[in-house]
């Protein structure tokens, strides 16, 4: 099923519903399924084959829901880098529960993962399991060569030339005002909702030190799996890793 959905400052987002495992079981209702909505990486979109590798991952477990954030895909609006894609995965987890399903497991990847971290702190009790992959835990962070080229895809006016016509991503061209508040900053707030954060140790975007952060921000109230040679996001992630995220969700919000 595919939908465009209306967040709360008037945005189209192009999303799809995939009912997953309540096809196979007849005698159970959406109520009985945990949903997982995923929120891909900067750059991506729902109809891309690494979102929709994810999809059919998570699919084993449960119903899926998919969109592609503003500015990305068949979506309105202009990517603000994840401040405002808030309200988009807000729309996307009201169109879970709209569905049926009364458990929701969100699952963000890259800036996707900033965004499920800061809907969960700002949005209590929308969601019900957080998993946060090759997130960031700081704002403006530039240690590394391709988080120097995407600073320059956004702050510049040809950066986000090439975004726009090479990689399909709309950039909006206004600096956040006020700065939103960042990921580690967010974690505190997540609790009691069960949190997992998922990094891999050869990240060439954000080295170990940010999953570090947010699991000392998150206490004894969230996990840390620092996954041996994996690298960043959802292309980086095996369909194993997938498979024990999944189980991960259906045990804490299943």
């Amino acid at each position: 099923m595919r939908a465009f959905l209306c967040t709360s400052d008037g945005v189209a987002i192009d999303a799809v519903y995939d009912p997953g495992a309540v096809v196979y079981d007849t005698s159970r209702t959406p109520a009985d399924h945990p949903v997982f909505v995923v929120a891909h990486g900067f750059t991506g979109a729902v109809d891309r084959p690494h979102v929709r590798r994810v999809a059919r991952a998570f699919a084993r477990y449960g119903a899926v829901v998919t969109f592609s954030f503003r500015g990305h895909g068949a979506s309105g609006g202009r990517s603000t880098v994840g401040d405002r894609e808030v309200l988009d995965l807000a729309a996307a987890v009201g169109w879970a529960r709209e569905l049926g399903h009364a458990r929701v497991g969100t699952v963000g990847f890259s800036m996707g993962g900033s965004v499920v971290l800061r809907h969960a702190a700002l949005h209590p009790r929308q969601t019900d399991a957080v998993v946060s992959v090759s997130a960031p835990a700081r704002w403006y962070y530039r240690g590394t060569a391709p988080m120097r080229r995407l600073h320059w895809l956004v702050t510049r006016p040809e950066g986000r030339v090439v975004s726009r016509y090479g990689l399909r991503t709309r950039i909006h061209h206004r600096d956040w005002d006020p700065v939103p508040l960042s990921p580690v900053e967010a974690v505190p707030r997540i609790a009691p909702t069960p949190l997992l954060i998922v990094h891999g140790d050869a990240d060439g975007y954000f080295p170990v030190d940010h999953p570090r952060m947010l699991a000392a921000a998150a206490a004894d109230q969230g996990e840390l799996w620092l996954e041996p040679g994996m690298g960043h996001a959802e292309n980086a992630a095996s369909d194993e890793l997938l498979g024990r995220i999944g189980e991960w969700v259906v045990g804490r919000a299943g």
